[in-house]
């Protein structure tokens, strides 16, 4: 290889170097994908090239985006169902674990995806992570920005303090395809926390439990609660998912919420040999149970 860099006049630093772009490009455009879907389910006669306005990626020019959603199928005359392709850039792909899965209990399988959020003429980025059992939420992120360490990784840091970093090995955490998902940084971190990754295989549906969340939180929550900035946007997202996991019952808990459904999970636990959480976490979700009602969150 050294031979042949040598012959063209480049050096190894700089073919490295445009490498790790075409690898980020590449990434960047499995990440937007999911995004162009919602866009294109949400906004039906949405050109293309107000799509670009709207998202503004970092690694794709104007003339390539439009290129690359043409590629696609995203042109409105022509409209092609999205189905997954086979890439050949380097693109991390991990098998479907949770497929036929039991849950049997908690921080066994998280779910998380990446949604947009509209709010003036640009658009913002949600991610989201829920512990499948409990359907509570234990990570989340916004952002202005698509980039890994804007969306997914602060989602994960999240997690890790909402439920104890001990408490996370061997747990399944699954996404869509999304390039956010296989990034360098978020699949190290994975790794350190033995965390095991995976991945929708066949279509979207595979992760319907993360993208129904996200049009609960969107259109039940956020969008009533009018956020006007980025400020605003990160406060009220608080306020949602605290009022998701203390004040929405759902059918498949038994008509619970999923804070309540925890205290359940952590009291038939306390006499099992595995603890799920930290003692700290334990007696911090109790405190939580005594003076819910009399908590307070103020509405920007």
């Amino acid at each position: 290889m050294k031979a042949v860099l040598d012959a063209v006049g480049v050096s190894k630093q700089a073919f490295s170097q445009m490498l790790k772009r075409r690898h980020y490009a590449a990434e960047e455009r499995e990440q937007l994908l999911p995004l162009i879907m919602e866009i294109r389910k949400d906004h039906p006669r949405m050109g293309v090239r107000d799509m670009y306005v709207k998202l503004m990626p970092s690694a794709l020019g104007r003339d390539r985006f439009e290129r690359f959603c043409f590629d696609q199928g995203f042109r409105i005359q022509k409209l092609k169902n999205f189905r997954k392709t086979t890439n050949s850039e380097g693109v991390t792909r991990f098998p479907n674990m949770i497929r036929d899965i039991k849950l049997t209990g908690i921080n066994q399988i998280f779910v998380s995806d990446i949604t947009y959020y509209e709010m003036g003429n640009r658009f913002y980025y949600l991610t989201l992570i829920m512990d499948l059992y409990n359907r509570e939420i234990v990570g989340w992120s916004a952002s202005q920005s698509l980039r890994t360490e804007n969306t997914t990784l602060p989602a994960l840091h999240r997690l890790i303090q909402q439920r104890g970093k001990q408490n996370l090995k061997d747990s399944i955490i699954h996404s869509d395809g999304g390039g956010q998902y296989y990034c360098t940084e978020f699949i190290k971190l994975t790794r350190e926390l033995k965390m095991i990754n995976s991945m929708t295989e066949e279509d979207v549906y595979e992760n319907s439990h993360a993208e129904r969340l996200n049009g609960i939180i969107k259109n039940n929550y956020l969008y009533p609660y009018g956020p006007t900035n980025l400020s605003s946007l990160l406060k009220l997202l608080e306020k949602a998912i605290h009022m998701y996991n203390t004040g929405k019952p759902h059918r498949a808990l038994g008509k619970k919420t999923p804070h309540s459904y925890l205290l359940n999970a952590i009291d038939n636990e306390n006499n099992s040999k595995k603890s799920y959480f930290p003692l700290s976490t334990a007696n911090h979700v109790h405190h939580l149970s005594n003076t819910i009602n009399n908590k307070k969150v103020n509405v920007i």
